[in-house]
């Protein structure tokens, strides 16, 4: 692999607007002043528990329907690997693009993930998340961003997924305000019958689509950057790496619910139903966007002739 050892993973800045969106939906419009950063921690104390009580009848009819089946010591393995998967992102950026089409450096970060995703869709577990959990409209999107900020145990899960300040807050921010993005994700039961195309049945339920689909571009990432180096620039590895990042980070939050779930049950109801919506609703947005930054930029977008600067 190429040497790019000054380069780092790109963290988006929120701009005014997004801000402005973002504390609006909230109902925190003129709580924080325009030349403030905006962070999450510092927001803590101004969301209201009105979310909480949303979300704790959720949570309370997933562990209801989900007591016992879960192997507790798996899903705890799974999160420690998540972790590590996260950071060695930075020395696989650092590495650049690979140098040969066998290399499995960003398919290796998802083994972890993968071996919770087996175990949680063997015990029924996304079916069941998919019954209880609201879909994605703005008022449950809202519900699930309020406790990811109102309730320490989920900031600390972020944070242990190796999302720093910055970083919990631009991914919060975003699952925000684009809330009508993450709406197309519809439960299986509202997918559209098209014989021509696939049959509803055989489609997994909403929240195994968004960790699946997220692991599987991560998995994806090694071949392509290898196969299409020359119309990639060093721009584009540092969006694709902050994106996979998303998605494991995403992915981290659902699998640290359901590890709670099986044991100890440290997690308040509501908190179990937020860290559920808002680890998919990461792992969705982390795959949309590692779509478009990365697998489907236009000839506009591509490197110059002569190198990818």
């Amino acid at each position: 692999m190429t040497d790019n050892s000054t380069r780092t993973n790109r963290i988006p800045d929120v701009d005014e607007r997004d801000r402005r969106d973002f504390l609006k939906a909230l109902g925190l419009a003129g709580s924080v002043g325009a030349a403030s950063e905006l962070s999450l921690s510092d927001l803590r104390g101004a969301v209201g528990e009105e979310s909480a009580e949303e979300l704790a009848t959720v949570g309370e009819r997933i562990r209801a329907d989900l007591a016992g089946g879960l192997d507790g010591g798996l899903l705890a393995g799974a999160v420690t690997g998540i972790e590590e998967s996260v950071a060695a992102l930075p020395e696989l950026r650092a590495a650049g693009f690979p140098d040969a089409p066998d290399t499995a450096g960003y398919a290796a970060l998802t083994e972890p993930a993968w071996d919770a995703y087996d175990h949680l869709a063997e015990v029924g577990f996304f079916a069941s998340a998919e019954q209880h959990l609201p879909e994605f409209t703005p008022d449950h999107v809202r519900a699930t961003v309020a406790e990811l900020i109102r309730a320490e145990p989920l900031a600390g899960a972020l944070a242990d997924a190796g999302l720093g300040e910055r970083e919990r807050t631009a991914v919060v921010v975003d699952a925000t305000t684009e809330n009508q993005r993450l709406a197309q994700w519809v439960s299986t039961a509202r997918l559209p019958a098209n014989p021509d195309e696939y049959d509803p049945a055989d489609v997994a339920p909403l929240h195994q689509r968004a960790l699946g689909g997220g692991l599987l571009w991560i998995d994806e990432l090694d071949q392509h950057l290898w196969q299409r180096e020359v119309v990639l620039t060093e721009d584009h590895l540092d969006a694709g790496v902050w994106d996979a990042k998303r998605i494991l980070a995403g992915t981290h939050l659902f699998v640290t619910a359901a590890r709670d779930l099986a044991g100890p049950e440290d997690l308040e109801n509501s908190q179990l139903a937020a860290a559920l919506a808002g680890g998919s609703a990461l792992a969705v947005r982390g795959q949309e966007a590692i779509a478009d930054d990365v697998f489907r930029i236009s000839d506009a977008e591509r490197a110059p002739m002569g190198g990818n600067s």
